[in-house]
């Protein structure tokens, strides 16, 4: 649930916007097995050291006896016997360990005298159940099977730290993983006491074209001009892709890997998607504090339409591509690859990129072709960023990586599934406070309202994606700390419920 790590290396088209969540990093990490740190002395330091823990390959086979390890981490540096447990679930990418030592929950465990885990998702990072990832070891890639590796987890913790009797867990996740954290309260309920379930998209939909609908009115906010000049730019590019010389402008302007050529559809359905994907980013993490991941942009809605506003740069189109170089610059990319070919050839690598795993590109873009869809497509804002990734664009991106047989019909199949079995965004769980920015075009899939008194719903306005989850700054908004201060008192509220 994403800003990609690998924007303008291959752009990963297929919801990859959602990636880089409140789990994500990129550290690599020493695979010691080391252990979690001094149970009960508050003054243990955090031990941010990889530990393992043996997990079954198929939960819902028993015919299936095949086991892999698992990474996690530890922090008892707070804890305090009798204090609650603390699980952060890792989400579609490298769990950083960084998150052991700093961010709101840390706070929370400091408070509450808790004892922390962070459980890396299967498949991604240095989770690896299986020899590579090919579409047949896949099969065992899905939010049910993750769900049941956290439960099992906790069961052996327990018993491995000697937690007493009754003491009580409480689940943290950011997006994908913030709905992981919300489902695991459902299906899980006599392992998990509540969750604090953060920018967290419930509701499944294949065609999420509501995505740049809340990126327009982001950009809006600062100026109605920005979305203007943005329109136009999108329309000057329409033109210029109509003859060679205009094609020669474009290559120039974006500073494009491979000279574009408009009779290969899909290409040109990247570089809109592409482009449109700069701003969506953007918008998605718009002045969150990510610094201390090394994952900040330094880039803003502001920033964004303080280009676009200034006429003395150029035409809208050139603008535009201002701000593509920036990006192309801060992520120390010589040009933009846009190729369609290319990232399909990305994403069709089974094998581990290294020990640490791949970044998550493959097994996600798994996920939403058999699971969530999640497509933002240009579908509904046409006239703002083109009309040129419709939802075809992406499910024939399921076909061509993984095959035949991932079509159309599979994804609306996966859809329907994931929202009978969890219930969307009518999800019967007590005890789980939803978390959304404003900003976030995800809060468009997730419970924004408090619809039941013991699952609020908080809505901070002004903020972005996973705002809430971030170590604090002196220029927070008001209506985030208070948020966090909610959320704090609410975890209080809750341990101390029978």
């Amino acid at each position: 649930m994403v800003w990609n790590k690998n924007i303008h290396f291959v752009v990963v088209s297929v919801s990859i916007i959602m990636l880089l969540d409140g789990l994500e990093g990129w550290t690599m990490f020493h695979r010691g097995r080391g252990h979690g740190g001094m149970l009960g002395s508050p003054k243990a330091a955090p031990n941010t050291t990889a530990e393992w823990f043996r997990q079954l390959l198929d939960h819902f086979n028993p015919t299936v006896l095949h086991t892999w390890e698992q990474r996690y981490f530890t922090n008892a540096s707070f804890y305090v016997r009798g204090g609650p447990v603390f699980l952060m679930i890792g989400g579609e990418g490298t769990a950083d360990p960084i998150w052991m030592v700093t961010s709101q929950w840390i706070e929370y465990a400091q408070r509450y005298n808790a004892l922390c885990f962070m459980l890396e998702h299967r498949y991604y990072g240095a989770s690896h159940p299986t020899r590579d990832l090919s579409s047949r070891n896949l099969v065992y890639l899905s939010s049910e099977q993750a769900l049941a590796d956290l439960a099992y987890f906790i069961e052996a913790m327990t018993v491995k730290y000697e937690v007493p009797e009754g003491t009580k867990w409480i689940a943290f996740g950011g997006s994908y993983s913030g709905s992981l954290a919300a489902w695991l309260r459902a299906k899980y309920p006599h392992l998990v006491h509540g969750a604090v379930s953060a920018s967290a998209p419930l509701l499944a939909k294949a065609d999420f074209r509501e995505y740049y609908r809340v990126v327009q009115d982001d950009l809006a906010m600062y100026n109605l001009f920005c979305v203007a000049a943005i329109r136009h730019a999108t329309q000057e590019l329409s033109m210029l892709l109509k003859d060679s010389f205009g094609h020669k402008i474009v290559n120039k302007l974006f500073n494009l890997c491979d000279p574009i050529d408009v009779l290969e559809k899909n290409d040109v359905s990247n570089l809109y998607d592409t482009l449109a994907g700069n701003l969506a980013g953007i918008a998605q993490y718009n002045g969150d504090n990510r610094q201390f991941e090394g994952l900040s942009l330094n880039m803003t809605l502001k920033s964004v339409c303080a280009i676009m506003d200034d006429e003395s740069l150029g035409t809208p189109v050139k603008r535009y591509s201002l701000v593509n170089n920036k990006l192309l610059e801060k992520y120390n990319k010589k040009c933009l690859d846009y190729k369609y070919d290319k990232l399909i050839a990305y994403l069709s690598q089974t094998e581990w990129d290294s020990e640490a795993g791949q970044t998550g590109g493959r097994q996600w873009v798994y996920q939403t072709c058999t699971e969530f869809g999640f497509y933002q497509t240009s579908d509904l804002t046409a006239q703002v960023f083109g009309d040129y990734f419709p939802l075809d664009f992406f499910i024939q991106q399921c076909s061509d990586v993984f095959g035949p047989r991932y079509n159309g019909t599979l994804v609306m199949q996966g859809v329907k599934r994931t929202n009978t079995i969890y219930g969307a965004l009518n999800i019967q769980a007590t005890r789980v406070v939803s978390v959304h920015g404003s900003v976030d075009p995800w809060h468009v899939l997730g419970i924004t309202q408090t619809i039941k008194k013991d699952s609020p719903a908080i809505y901070i306005k002004g903020t972005a994606h996973c705002a809430d989850m971030y170590p604090s700054l002196s220029s927070d908004l008001p209506q985030l700390v208070a948020a966090r201060k909610k959320i704090s008192d609410l975890i209080g509220q809750w341990l101390g419920d029978d």
